[in-house]
């Protein structure tokens, strides 16, 4: 148990690593750095040499080969590689973990989930960054880091359970709140998603108007169209102005939603004594992702901040995932 436990904390936060810097290889405009899966321009590492350059040039002609994007997107594929490795280990380790408390199920829905994103991973190269894959790898990489966390919780409270299972009764209106709230804030993490993968964090330059005005001419049809066909290069877009606005725009609006139904939530955890630190912890991630989504704005998309706006997603996340473990550990 013990063993299981330090290996799920090494997955948890190497997850976390690996969703961080696949965002860092997204914004950098490095996701299309290897142009080929799982390889680089047919190599375990990057071609350096003189003749192996010119080979691989000679391959993808269209990709001249650029060291540095190509070395972001690698390191990101050998960490998430070696993720998956993790994980595999953990299923097979939880088989000889005699206890009925640990979810038994929960290590091999995680290996299904690595699979099927290395399938994304490989997608989002070969169809050259298509916004529905990219948004979709982005989401199973948050998924992935809610999944490990949860076992994290879990194990930890099989461990220690007076310190994490006493304390207080929940009622199934607080679990209801608690669930609607990270249904929502999935939903936000999407828009968001969507925002970065069709380049539309500038859609609106400015805050809080957008292109002068509080509700601008919007297209959603085209905005929210999830496929355009194979063959087509989406490397920095290919929506007009207005679409990406609109993109931008209802991502703040669904911030406004996000952020009335997570004061709901941290509201009613602060009610209860016991719950407060889960109260504090959701509201201080919410502000501090609040201030710098306006911030990525105003500062017109620095890479280390629109970076953060990526890993505050992740905590955030993190924090209302801690606060429903706890309310369905309580009687």
């Amino acid at each position: 148990m013990r063993w299981f436990y330090r290996l799920t904390t090494l997955a948890t936060v190497l997850c976390l690593c690996v969703v961080v810097l696949g965002a860092y290889v997204r914004l950098s405009d490095a996701g299309l750095g290897c142009p080929d899966w799982p390889g680089c321009y047919g190599h375990v590492t990057i071609p350096q040499h003189v003749d192996d350059v010119a080979r691989a040039e000679a391959r993808f002609p269209e990709r001249p080969v650029e060291a540095a994007k190509a070395w972001k997107e690698m390191i990101h594929r050998y960490l998430a590689s070696t993720l998956g490795l993790l994980i595999v280990i953990m299923a097979l380790m939880r088989t000889r973990v005699r206890d009925g408390r640990l979810p038994a199920v929960l290590p091999w829905a995680l290996v299904g989930l690595v699979i099927f994103q290395g399938m994304l991973g490989m997608w989002t190269v070969t169809w050259q960054l298509k916004p529905l894959v990219v948004t979709a790898h982005l989401l199973g990489g948050l998924t992935t880091l809610s999944m490990l966390f949860w076992l994290w919780l879990s194990t930890r409270a099989v461990m220690s359970p007076p310190a994490v299972a006493s304390g207080v009764r929940v009622t199934p209106g607080l679990r209801r709140i608690g669930l609607l709230a990270l249904i929502v804030l999935a939903l936000q993490i999407f828009l968001g998603g969507w925002t970065s993968t069709n380049y539309a964090a500038l859609g609106c330059p400015d805050f809080p108007t957008c292109h002068g005005q509080y509700w601008p001419e919007m297209d959603v049809g085209e905005a929210f169209t999830l496929w355009h066909g194979l063959g087509i290069n989406y490397e920095f877009g290919i929506l007009d102005n207005r679409a990406r606005a609109t993109i931008h725009f209802v991502h703040r609006l669904g911030a406004i939603v996000a952020t009335v139904m997570l004061l709901l939530f941290a509201w009613q955890l602060w009610r209860r004594v016991a719950l407060r630190p889960y109260a504090v912890a959701v509201g201080l991630a919410l502000a501090t992702q609040v201030v710098i989504g306006i911030c990525v704005v105003k500062l017109q998309l620095p890479l280390w901040l629109a970076t953060a706006h990526n890993l505050g997603a992740a905590v955030l996340l993190q924090t209302v995932i801690a606060g429903n473990h706890r309310l369905w550990r309580s009687p």
